[in-house]
């Protein structure tokens, strides 16, 4: 008899559409490139659209595709009121936009406004300007020690490796030398929000796109705008900092109070659209108390759980991230985010295939050993966990696929600024960018039609290519599909959840919905669990087993078999999920 632990999560009975959305991540790049010339555009983006429909997701997030020198794949923004001709122009832009809205589907573009690309107009018209100028105001510049010429500000670190302040150029536009502040890479200057001006300005780009008809944005690094008065020294390294338990704020340059009064003015921008827009914030923050303050209610409507993210794979950790998570969010009133893989972290397939003294979210020196195996499978069953969680659910591209983290890159095909600027010390993100595979025969494995690719792709990507996968019975595109399906058929996002206690190996919960209970149990232990007598499986992550007796029976992968035999002994095995409806 299973017995159920206090309610962690009441049903979410308000309309919202972001509140239990399943938005899919498109990294332009890497989608699918319609020109041929290797990297991936807009229109490539358009026309892959009703497979995203088919799949079952409910909006996109498109990564940036503003006019940029790519220093950081876009990240360093020049323009953002444009489309760079690599991915193709605003028209292309309108185009995408209207198709989705006619397939069903929402967008939400990213918006990068802690720095902007050194090339921005904003910046060039500073570094003409003298010290102390207007112009310069825009950004955080300081001047340098003149009996110290070598003397940092101060002794913030630039999360791509090395320190956080450049020298500008001296040449005959600038007329004077002084340092400037970029938290990521030299190409992105940050901008200083304390000015007026500053603020004015996206609020103006923030209207540029809603009139194009976007459903919102995502803000990249929403936790980095304001930094503390005078600029001190941080009192903890990056390291230090990144430790479970410190407070993110206890650097000088995150989480700052201030943050929360321009998300205050941009959410009442967006309240004064018509059709239910919305805000996430990529807020990289602990403790989670500190999160929810992103997601009060005048300020973003959602932010990325990247505590769930980085969880090992044990089963008391997930218990106790799931349920701190629901109760910090719904002290504020709003909904979860669950996500597993994201453009900046090593995909899950691999991560959670890797030794636990290994197990990090972004690749070091690439010294590492992942059990593919152990990691595919971990994979599809976390998928069936968090898909059936309530909240919102945000998916990468290729994770449907199962796509691994390519981690063998030649050191000359890598362009993630981290690799450069560590030395290679660091080898940064672009394993989880590689372009992906839609048809195995095909050249560059269908990603255009030429077999060019900014990325190289390893074998494995033809064996794991969309054609490959459709229709295959137990594959991961069909297990995620029927997740989909099923998540909508019963409403789990907006559902009501209940932690059961079926043994410590276990993470098992019930969610009660409109559609009746769904049990969702995830076996991380070292033995199969029988499933209870009665009980009516749903899905499995993976292949269930059942009593030699039943063999001749259906074995359940039930990935696209709902209504196999549900009376013979079923088990689940070891790093496997099952959907159940309980027994009465």
């Amino acid at each position: 008899m299973a017995h159920s632990e206090s309610m962690q999560h009441q049903a979410d009975t308000l309309p919202d559409w972001w509140r239990s959305a399943v938005i899919y991540q498109i990294y332009p790049r890497s989608f699918a490139d319609a020109n041929g010339d290797g990297v991936g555009d807009l229109p490539g983006i358009t026309s892959r659209l009703p497979y995203l429909r088919d799949l079952g997701v409910d909006a996109v997030w498109i990564s940036p595709f503003y006019p940029s020198p790519q220093a950081d794949a876009g990240y360093d923004v020049a323009d953002y009121c444009g489309v760079d001709p690599l991915f193709g122009d605003l028209d292309a832009a309108d185009e995408l936009i209207a198709r989705a809205h006619e397939l069903g589907m929402r967008v939400i573009v990213d918006v990068v406004p802690n720095h902007t690309s050194d090339e921005h107009a904003w910046f060039q018209r500073a570094l003409a300007a003298p010290p102390g100028s207007p112009e310069r105001g825009w950004y955080v510049f300081r001047d340098i020690d003149p009996d110290d010429p070598e003397r940092l500000p101060n002794n913030w670190p630039s999360e791509f490796g090395g320190a956080a302040w450049s020298r500008t150029p001296e040449t005959a536009h600038s007329p004077g030398e002084q340092w400037y502040l970029h938290l990521f890479d030299s190409r992105q200057p940050d901008l200083d929000w304390r000015n007026t001006e500053v603020r004015e300005a996206f609020l103006d780009i923030l209207r540029f796109w809603l009139d194009r008809g976007v459903d919102g944005f995502r803000v990249d690094v929403a936790h980095g705008l304001m930094k503390a008065d005078g600029l001190p020294d941080s009192p903890l390294s990056r390291s230090e900092l990144q430790a479970e338990g410190v407070p993110t704020c206890t650097a000088p340059y995150w989480d700052q109070n201030g943050v929360h009064e321009i998300y205050r003015s941009w959410r009442e921008l967006i309240e004064s659209y018509p059709g239910d827009r919305a805000m996430v914030a990529e807020a990289w923050v602990q403790p989670l108390e500190r999160l929810a303050r992103y997601v009060r209610p005048d300020e973003f409507h959602q932010a990325f759980n990247f505590a769930f993210l980085g969880s090992r794979w044990d089963a008391a950790e997930l218990r106790a991230r799931i349920a701190e998570s629901l109760e910090t969010a719904a002290s504020v009133g709003a909904p979860t985010t669950w996500v597993l893989s994201n453009h900046d972290v090593i995909r899950h397939a691999t991560r959670l295939g890797l030794p636990p003294d290994q197990m990090e979210t972004q690749l070091g020196s690439g010294d590492i050993t992942p059990d593919p195996v152990a990691g595919i499978r971990r994979a599809r069953a976390a998928s069936a966990l968090m898909l059936a969680l309530p909240g919102s659910a945000y998916l990468y591209q290729g994770e449907e696929l199962g796509l691994p983290e390519v981690i063998d890159l030649p050191a000359d095909a890598r362009q993630d600024p981290t690799f450069r600027r560590t030395g290679g010390e660091r080898l940064g993100r672009d394993g989880c960018r590689v372009p992906l595979p839609w048809r195995a025969a095909a050249p560059a494995y269908g990603f255009n039609d030429t077999g060019e690719a900014w990325l190289p792709q390893p074998d494995v990507f033809g064996e794991l290519a969309v054609d490959r996968q459709l229709g295959e019975r137990g594959s991961t595109l069909e297990l995620y599909r029927a997740l989909l399906a099923l998540r909508r058929e019963r409403g789990l996002g907006e559902g009501s959840l209940s932690f059961l206690d079926l043994g410590d190996e276990l993470v098992a919960l019930d969610i009660t919905a409109d559609a009746g209970v769904t049990r969702v149990v995830l076996n991380l232990g070292t033995s199969e669990w029988t499933i209870p007598e009665g009980s009516q499986v749903l899905l499995m992550s993976d292949e269930g087993t059942e009593s030699p007796a039943d063999a001749a029976g259906d074995a359940g992968a039930a990935v696209d078999d709902r209504a196999g035999d549900n009376t013979a002994e079923r088990r689940l095995p070891v790093d496997c999920a099952a959907w159940l409806v309980p027994a009465p």
